[in-house]
C-alpha cells in the first residue's frame, strides 16, 4: 500500500510538472507575458558570416556552458525548422518580462587556455555572427572583431544587430589584433503584454590573453512601443531592396516580353497555319498530280507525328513528375500568399513538403494518363518512376550534403529521426497518392482519340541544318524563358544566401505564371519548326526545351556565386552547388512538362483542320 501511495503521489507530480510546464510554453505560444514574469533567450546557431550554411551549435564556442550539449535546455521544434538546421538552446541569461537589468549582470567567467583563444581568435577573425530568438524574434550579433580598421571600429562604437547580421568589413582577417565582445545589451520594446522589439548590442571588446580571465555580462532594458504585435515582424523585411523599382521594372518588361511572344505566336504562326491549311486543302481537291509532289511541311508528317516517344515510360515520368512540381510552386506561392509564412522559423519548408504529399495525385495522374494514351502495358514501372523521379535525386544529394555536415558537426546535418519521418512521409503519403493518381489517370484519363492515324513504318527524318536540329533547338528554346525571371532569380538568391526574408510572394506568382506562358510559347515555336522541316520528333524536343531553362539559371548560380557572394571552403561550396542542383532539377521538369503538355495542345489542334487519308 505504501508502495502504491508513493506511485500515486510521484504520478500526481508529474502531472503537476507537465501542467506546470505547459503553462510556460503557452505563454510563448500565445507570446503573452505577466510583468516580472521569467523569460528565455534561445541560442541558436553560430558560424562564419559569409557561409550561411556553415553552421554550428551556439556552444560549439567554449562560451559558457560546459555541459554536454544533451543535457542542456532544448526547444524542440517542427519538421521543418529541423531541416533548416535550427536547435534553440537555453542560453542561460536571466530574465524577466518588464523588469530592468541596468547594472552588468554576471553571466559566467571562463578561464583563457590556449585552445580557447585559438579558437575564439578564428571564429573572430572569419567574422563569426551568432543568431538568438526571444519570443521567436531573431536577433543577430558578431562575436568580437579586429583591430585595425576604421569601419569596423565605427561600427564596435554602436554595434547594434536590429533585423539581419550586418556584413563585416573585409581585409581584416589577417592583420590586427582579434577582441572578444563580453557584454551584451538587450533593448527589449513591448506593447501591453506583448513583445514588439528586440535589439542586441555587443560591447566591451577585450583582448585575448592566455590564463586570463573572461566575464561575459549583460543588460537589459526594457521599454515601450506604441507598435502592434501583428507589425512586429514587418522591421524585418527589406521593402528597400525587394521593391527597388529595379523589381517592378523586371516584371513589366517580363510582361511585356509576354505580351509579345503570345502576339508573336498568334500571328505569324496563325497566319502561316492558315496558309498552310489553305494550300494544303487546295492540293487536295485539285487534279493537279505534281503538286503532291512539290509538298513539303508539317502536314507530311501526319503519320508519324502522334507515334509514341522513345523511352515512354521515363517520359511520362518525367512529365507527370514536372505537372506535380508545378502544381507544388502553385499552391505553395498561394499558401505564402494569403499567409505570413516569413514569420515562422521552418513553415516555408514544411508548406513545400505539405503541398508536395498534396500534389502527388497530379504526378500519378497525368503520368497515367498520358502513359494510357501512349498504349502503354509497364504500369507498376510508370508508376515507380513517377513517385521516385524527384524524391531519388533529393534524397541522393541530401546524402552527400549531410556526409560533409556530420563530418563538420554543423547544425545543418539532418537527425536521424527527422531522416526516418521524412522517408517515411514519402512512403505512406506521397506514393499512396501518386498510386491513386495514377489508377484515376489510367481508368479516367480518355483514350488517344489522335486526329491523325499512325503509319505503320516510321517516315525517315530528313536532314536538317545544324541548327534545325532537336538538340540545338532544345538549348536554344530556354533562352527566353531565362530572361523572363532571371532578375526574381537575384532577389531569391539574395533572400536564401544573404540573410533576407523573402515575402514578395505576389510577385513571386506573377514571373510563375509568366514563366509558364513563356515557356509554352518558345516550346510551340520551336515544335512548329521542327514540324515544318519534317521531324515529328516533338515530345522530347519540347519537353527539353522547356527544361533547357534549368541549364541557364545553373549558369547564372555559377556566376552569383563566383561575384555576387564571399562564400568560401569546402562546405558551403558543397552546399550552395548541392542546394542549386536540386533547385534546377525541379525547375527543369516542371518547365518541360510545362512545355510539352502545352505543345501536346498545339499539336493536336493543328492536325485536327488537316485533311489527310
Amino acid at each position: 500500500t505504501a508502495s502504491r501511495d508513493a506511485m500515486v503521489r510521484r504520478g500526481l507530480g508529474a502531472v503537476l510538472a507537465l501542467a506546470a510546464c505547459s503553462g510556460c510554453l503557452g505563454d510563448e505560444q500565445t507570446h503573452r507575458y505577466n510583468t516580472a514574469e521569467p523569460i528565455k533567450l534561445w541560442a541558436n546557431k553560430i558560424g562564419p558570416y559569409h557561409n550561411p550554411q556553415e553552421t554550428y551549435n551556439f556552444f560549439a564556442l567554449p562560451f559558457c556552458s560546459d555541459d554536454d550539449l544533451s543535457r542542456v535546455e532544448h526547444k524542440w521544434g517542427g519538421l521543418g525548422e529541423v531541416l533548416e538546421g535550427n536547435d534553440l538552446v537555453n542560453s542561460g541569461l536571466d530574465m524577466s518580462f518588464k523588469v530592468d537589468r541596468t547594472e552588468p549582470v554576471s553571466l559566467c567567467s571562463i578561464k583563457l587556455d590556449t585552445e580557447k583563444v585559438a579558437t575564439f581568435e578564428y571564429a573572430i577573425r572569419n567574422h563569426y555572427w551568432y543568431q538568438f530568438y526571444l519570443d521567436d524574434l531573431p536577433i543577430w550579433g558578431m562575436v568580437g572583431e579586429v583591430t585595425g580598421d576604421e569601419e569596423a571600429e565605427d561600427d564596435a562604437e554602436d554595434n547594434e544587430f536590429e533585423v539581419k547580421p550586418r556584413e563585416p568589413a573585409a581585409a581584416t582577417a589577417n592583420g590586427g589584433e582579434a577582441l572578444m565582445y563580453t557584454h551584451r545589451r538587450l533593448s527589449i520594446a513591448y506593447n501591453g503584454d506583448r513583445i514588439i522589439q528586440v535589439n542586441l548590442t555587443s560591447e566591451n571588446p577585450t583582448s585575448l590573453t592566455v590564463g586570463a580571465d573572461l566575464t561575459f555580462t549583460y543588460t537589459v532594458e526594457w521599454k515601450p512601443s506604441t507598435i502592434s504585435f501583428h507589425k512586429r515582424f514587418e522591421r524585418y523585411l527589406d521593402y528597400d531592396f525587394f521593391e527597388h523599382q529595379i523589381h517592378w521594372f523586371s516584371i513589366f518588361n517580363s510582361f511585356m516580353m509576354v505580351l509579345f511572344l503570345v502576339g508573336i505566336v498568334a500571328l505569324i504562326l496563325m497566319r502561316t497555319l492558315r496558309r498552310d491549311y489553305a494550300r494544303y486543302a487546295r492540293d487536295a481537291d485539285g487534279d493537279d498530280l505534281d503538286a503532291d509532289l512539290d509538298e513539303s511541311g508539317w502536314k507530311q508528317v501526319h503519320g508519324d507525328v502522334f507515334r509514341t516517344p522513345a523511352s515512354p515510360v521515363a517520359f511520362t515520368a518525367l512529365v507527370g513528375t514536372g505537372a506535380q512540381l508545378a502544381a507544388l510552386m502553385l499552391l505553395a506561392i498561394l499558401t505564402a500568399t494569403l499567409l505570413t509564412l516569413y514569420t515562422g522559423r521552418g513553415a516555408v519548408v514544411t508548406t513545400c513538403i505539405v503541398c508536395y504529399l498534396i500534389t502527388s495525385v497530379v504526378g500519378g495522374y497525368t503520368s497515367g494518363s498520358l502513359y494510357l494514351q501512349m498504349g502503354g502495358r509497364q504500369w507498376t514501372r510508370v508508376l515507380l518512376y513517377t513517385a521516385s523521379i524527384f524524391p531519388v535525386a533529393v534524397i541522393g544529394t541530401m546524402t552527400l550534403l549531410n556526409t560533409v555536415a556530420v563530418v563538420y558537426r554543423s547544425m545543418s546535418a539532418i537527425p536521424f529521426g527527422t531522416i526516418v519521418v521524412t522517408l517515411l512521409l514519402w512512403v505512406l503519403v506521397a506514393v499512396p497518392l501518386t498510386v491513386a493518381g495514377t489508377i484515376l489517370g489510367r481508368n479516367w484519363g480518355g483514350d488517344a482519340d489522335y486526329p491523325c492515324r499512325v503509319n505503320a513504318i516510321p517516315r525517315l527524318v530528313p536532314e536538317k541544318q545544324w541548327f534545325a536540329r532537336p538538340p540545338v533547338l532544345a538549348l536554344l528554346g530556354g533562352v527566353l524563358p531565362f530572361g523572363s525571371i532571371f532578375i526574381e532569380m537575384y532577389f531569391i538568391f539574395t533572400s536564401f544566401w544573404n540573410y533576407k526574408y523573402y515575402y514578395v510572394y505576389g510577385f513571386l506568382l506573377l514571373v510563375f505564371l509568366i514563366l509558364s506562358v513563356v515557356t509554352v510559347c518558345v516550346t510551340i515555336v520551336v515544335t512548329y519548326f521542327l514540324l515544318n522541316n519534317e521531324d515529328y520528333r516533338w515530345a522530347w524536343t519540347s519537353f527539353l526545351a522547356g527544361a533547357s531553362t534549368a541549364v541557364y539559371v545553373f549558369a547564372y548560380s555559377v556566376y552569383y556565386f563566383l561575384l555576387k557572394t564571399k562564400m568560401s571552403g569546402f562546405f558551403q561550396t558543397v552546399f550552395y552547388f548541392g542546394y542549386m542542383f536540386l533547385f534546377c532539377f525541379g525547375l527543369s521538369l516542371m518547365c518541360g512538362s510545362l512545355g510539352y503538355l502545352g505543345c501536346s495542345a498545339f499539336v493536336r489542334r493543328i492536325y485536327r483542320n488537316i485533311k489527310s487519308d
